[in-house]
């Protein structure tokens, strides 16, 4: 149950650090800026976006591998079953085995040799 609750708050919070890097302008864009060519007012000023968008972008990345290390940790956690049966819960019973057959004593005797075909037919079927 924890370990479905850390898992949705990390998949949101890849999701919504991917669209905050996105949104970044990289360093290059403020040369354009200086001629008109860029937007220079924007909804939280003209420096203040940077600042809220890379502190966010930390925040999230600070949640994000403390995530990483909750599941990592969640994950050694877990008793793993080590057989098959352990899962189902079936207990293994050994299956009831019937004793062979007794076998007659060895006379010390070989047996007989298998007769030759009397027509003195070959074998050719290689």
């Amino acid at each position: 149950m924890l370990q479905t609750i850390v898992l949705g708050v990390h998949v949101f919070v890849a999701l919504a650090l991917i669209g905050l890097v996105l949104l970044q302008r990289g360093k290059g864009a403020d040369a354009g800026t200086g001629f008109g060519a860029g937007a220079s007012g924007t909804v939280f000023g003209s420096r203040g976006s940077a600042n809220f968008l890379s502190r966010a972008t930390a925040v999230l990345a600070t949640v994000f591998f403390i995530t990483s290390l909750g599941l990592a940790y969640l994950a050694t956690e877990q008793t793993v079953p080590e057989s098959l049966l352990e899962r189902t819960g079936v207990s293994p019973t050994a299956p009831a085995v019937e004793p062979l057959p007794e076998l007659p004593q060895d006379s010390g005797e070989l047996p007989p040799l298998p007769e030759e075909p009397a027509d003195g037919a070959t074998d050719e079927s290689n």
